[in-house]
């Protein structure tokens, strides 16, 4: 199912281009991917690219765009204290949080004409579903839900650019792909509105930073001076997160139940890139 929403929002990334109809003769021809291109037949390479300057010139970049959730686990009713009349369901993250809001902002440097190492920070919102079935606990239903996901952080990225590629309304566009590896500063999580304890919140997950990872595709087109404008898409893995034990200590009836918080998720994201 993961395989099938990546190849399908892929496809969304790279047709996505048809509709930005921007830059139409805004390029010029010097050579190399730095903001504005040409079509592949009338690039003209540089006679000696290790020692061209224009390779060392910054970027700005920043996006804006929907985070779907599509795995990981966020309540593990399988790792709980076993004890009678107590069971508690599995959850996964989809069915606890709505699909959410992902921004992004920093820099990108060349190193050569088809590469860029980039610094991107990151601000991610998934308000909950609300109230959902947890299970029971001493013979009676549990019901509430988690508080809000919300993180922030930076990756460390590689993007590799391919051929510049006609493309209809638009003249041209760039393909790329990028890895990412960094960490996120996920908040407290903590159970709401449980039918136990309906006044009172349970803390849950402890808010902390934990690493992340992505793969991503995408294209660019020229948009107005030495800018881009284009759209992403890929996977992206967020690690578990910590378990806090304030108050579901070992003997709680749900103890074990937050050994879990991983997010798999696809983004799909509208992004611009300045040049210096």
């Amino acid at each position: 199912m993961k395989r099938i929403l990546l190849v399908s929002l892929s496809a969304v990334a790279l047709s996505g281009c048809s509709w930005l109809g921007y830059g139409q003769n805004d390029y010029n021809n010097d050579g190399w991917y730095g903001g504005q291109y040409a079509p592949q037949a009338q690039v003209q390479k540089p006679a000696q690219p290790c020692c061209d300057g224009r390779l060392s010139k910054w970027n700005v970049e920043a996006g804006v765009g929907p985070s779907f959730i599509i795995g990981g686990e966020g309540v593990s009713g399988d790792k709980i204290n076993p004890s009678g009349g107590t069971d508690i369901n599995e959850l996964d993250m989809d069915e606890l949080y709505d699909t959410g809001l992902r921004a992004e902002g920093g820099i990108s440097k060349a190193l050569t004409p088809n590469r860029k190492v980039s610094l991107i920070g990151h601000y991610v919102n998934h308000d909950s579903k609300g109230v959902v079935d947890w299970g029971t606990v001493g013979g009676t239903e549990l019901t509430g839900s988690l508080s809000d996901y919300k993180a922030y952080g930076a990756e460390l990225g590689l993007r590799q650019y391919g051929g510049i590629k006609p493309f209809p309304l638009v003249n041209s566009v760039r393909p790329y792909v990028e890895g990412r590896v960094g960490a996120s500063y996920v908040e407290d999580i903590d159970i709401q509105g449980a039918s136990i304890a309906p006044t009172t919140d349970i803390a849950f997950y402890e808010g902390g930073w934990t690493p992340t990872a992505a793969g991503l595709i995408g294209v660019e087109t020229p948009f107005f001076g030495k800018s881009t404008i284009g759209v992403e898409t890929g996977l992206r893995y967020t690690h578990k997160l910590d378990t806090d034990r304030s108050v579901l200590a070992a003997g709680s009836p749900l103890a074990g139940s937050n050994d879990a918080g991983e997010k798999w998720s696809i983004p799909l994201t509208l992004r611009g890139r300045y040049r210096f």
